[in-house]
């Protein structure tokens, strides 16, 4: 067993404790919102939405290509990819009750026919060949990736020549000392919090050309009051899923992810693309 994989099943373990409160509280996603402005008064689930429409957007689906949901969480970005555009879409994710949740939603719509949902690691995607997908979409995932050379170095393999990737993570503001950047990366429990320009130098090492990135954190993670209003609002749902000690326990990591520190974070959608030779 590579050290890859035993530490995808460790985290494959972490995920799968938390994802069941996200797949109630955020509709079968695991990623953050994007709101215009403090009074955008926009749901959560929908601003979530959003985010996830900006990145195929940018990739450009369409009917038909293939598409892969690199660390996909509960489903739900992969199941508006599928409805919305028409493209076959697979969700890789290490976690068991990730996929087993992806996989009934595919089915409750009639999708399983071109929505499949993998447990592996995004890193190790053997089985699959050289250039099998058109498309990558990674969000908030590549940011847990035990070793990002590895991991770029399979997405690029899986890529098919003249195909894109957009990534979706947290990244630092510039300037930032290193005793500070490892503070929040602890607050945060993310291996890897960097700015984006070192994301960047990452995706151009592993053999990526850079098309565009867009620094939108102020939308994303600046709207720290709104998730929290949000773990308000949907205390009853919650309470009556999971219980009293559960929404407690959301709403107190919610008012700690998004405690002061937080005006050094910055939120990016990078998009590359492997060179067609």
């Amino acid at each position: 067993m590579s050290t890859t994989t035993t530490r995808a099943i460790r985290e494959g373990e972490r995920w799968d404790q938390s994802s069941p409160v996200s797949d109630v509280f955020n509709e079968g996603q695991a990623h953050l919102s994007y709101w215009f402005g403090p009074d955008d008064d926009t749901p959560m689930a929908e601003a979530s939405r959003r985010l996830t429409r900006k990145v195929v957007d940018v990739l450009g689906v369409r009917a038909g290509q293939r598409v892969l949901d690199a660390g996909c969480g509960p489903g739900g970005p992969a199941l508006l990819v599928a409805e919305e555009t028409g493209a076959d879409v697979t969700g890789v994710t290490v976690s068991g009750f990730e996929a087993g949740a992806g996989a009934q939603k595919a089915a409750a719509r009639g999708l399983s026919d071109r929505l499949r949902f993998e447990q592996g690691s995004y890193a190790e995607l053997g089985h699959h060949a050289d250039g099998s997908f058109d498309a990558v979409m990674a969000m908030e995932s590549l940011q847990y990736a035990p070793d990002l050379p590895a991991a770029l170095a399979e997405l690029f393999r899986v890529v098919r020549p003249g195909g894109a990737l957009t990534m979706t993570d947290y990244t630092l503001a510039p300037g930032v000392p290193q005793d500070e950047r490892d503070v929040l990366a602890e607050k945060l429990a993310l291996p890897l919090l960097q700015p984006v320009e070192e994301w960047l130098a990452a995706l151009r090492a592993a053999g990526f050309h850079v098309e565009e990135w867009t620094q939108c954190g102020p939308r994303v993670f600046g709207m720290g009051p709104k998730y929290v209003e949000a773990a308000e609002e949907g205390r009853e749902t919650l309470r009556a899923a999971f219980g009293d000690e559960a929404v407690a326990g959301l709403k107190e990591a919610m008012a700690d992810f998004f405690s002061p520190g937080s005006e050094h974070i910055a939120y990016s959608i990078v998009t590359v693309r492997r060179p067609r030779v």
